[in-house]
């Protein structure tokens, strides 16, 4: 018994493992049909490879060979061709005939070999498309390079002046199908419309108002450049427009800066003023407020003050008609009570006396 048969199933050799194994072994088929078969024996004697005896034969199985090899070679080829893989965040486009057939997914996919073609396409990265500058290292702290991209920057806005306007455009794709065949140059296409609409925007605006309004003017323009790009069936997904840079021209800066340092100094003035206002004039008002009631209520003290005196010059009289010498009296009286304590000096004349009489001294009196 040969030393091959008695080996274990799993001993032996199960032909090539890999598909570069295989190419190795039909190529040294390829060359040992060419070389011919090997005469051990030499040129003479009776071996079977003399030349007279079987050399027809031998060209003919060389031929047979070759075209076994190239015939597994196409199979090989075929069905290598049968499946195809589809990475996470990618799509395929299935092409029939150079038509579009079907969408696959990621995993693996099978298709027709020699009919269906795949084009894969990103759908999960972000492309981004600068506007005034370039990028030149992203990083951390990425590097821009702004010189020469000045005709894609410099604006004209609606009061006719000239901003520099610098800005990036974040997509997607979200349609494969439409990316491919419904625009030549989806890349072109969404610089030219972004520059277009953005120039647009911006003319019909003042120039204080895209220098102080950037995320307004950020969320117009994405808005705006969606739907054209959706009307052009690009297959594009706008996700972010975002304004990097929005300054007046290098040139006209130092002017821009002078102008800008006077609307600080107005508005400050301004500031003072409303606050100046803002203090005295409802500190006048509240003056002259205090001022009315004070008058309205001195007109109402006096009144009162009137018609009390009134009432008690009434009530004298009456009192007075009833006993006029007592009253007449009592009056006197209460009279000079009110005035003596007051009065410092007293002189008595006597109108039937032509000299003054001696002095009584009732302050001193009353103070002793």
């Amino acid at each position: 018994m040969a030393w091959d048969d008695q080996q274990p199933q799993w001993g032996k050799n199960k032909g090539p493992t890999s598909p570069e194994d295989l190419i190795a072994i039909l190529i040294k088929k390829l060359k040992d049909a060419f070389e011919g078969p090997k005469n051990p024996g030499g040129s003479g004697g009776d071996g079977s490879g003399s030349p007279g005896s079987g050399g027809s034969g031998g060209v003919w199985g060389g031929i047979g060979k070759v075209a076994l090899v190239i015939i597994v070679i196409m199979l090989f080829s075929v069905a290598s061709s049968a499946y195809f893989t589809i990475r996470p965040g990618e799509q395929g486009v299935v092409l029939r005939f150079g038509e579009f057939s079907r969408l696959a997914d990621p995993g693996l996919n099978f298709k027709i070999p020699l009919v269906d073609d795949v084009i894969k396409v990103d759908v999960k990265n972000v492309r981004k498309e600068d506007f005034g500058f370039r990028t030149t290292k992203a990083a951390q702290r990425s590097q821009f390079a702004k010189s020469g991209f000045e005709d894609e920057s410099l604006m004209l806005t609606a009061d006719r002046n000239v901003i520099d306007v610098e800005w990036i455009v974040q997509y997607k794709i979200k349609d494969p199908v439409d990316y491919l065949f419904k625009v030549g140059d989806v890349r072109q296409a969404v610089r030219d419309v972004s520059e277009m609409t953005m120039r647009r925007i911006v003319g019909n605006l003042d120039f204080d108002y895209v220098l102080s309004n950037r995320e307004i003017l950020a969320d117009t323009t994405a808005r705006e450049l969606q739907a054209t790009l959706d009307h052009y069936e690009s297959g594009v997904d706008i996700v972010k427009v975002q304004l990097q840079d929005v300054n007046p021209p290098e040139t006209v800066k130092p002017a821009f800066n002078e102008v800008n340092e006077a609307d600080q100094d107005m508005k400050r003035l301004v500031n003072e003023a409303e606050e100046t206002y803002n203090r005295e004039v409802p500190k006048a008002r509240g003056t002259a407020k205090r001022v009315l009631e004070e008058a309205h209520g001195y007109a109402v003290e006096r009144v009162n003050k009137a018609k009390g005196d009134t009432s008690q010059f009434l009530a004298i009289l009456k009192e007075y008609k009833l006993a006029k010498e007592v009253t007449r009296k009592r009056m006197y009286l209460e009279t000079m009570q009110q005035v003596l304590p007051s009065v410092e000096e007293i002189y008595v004349i006597d109108k039937e006396q032509r000299s003054l009489l001696p002095l009584l001294n009732v302050g001193e009196a009353r103070n002793k």
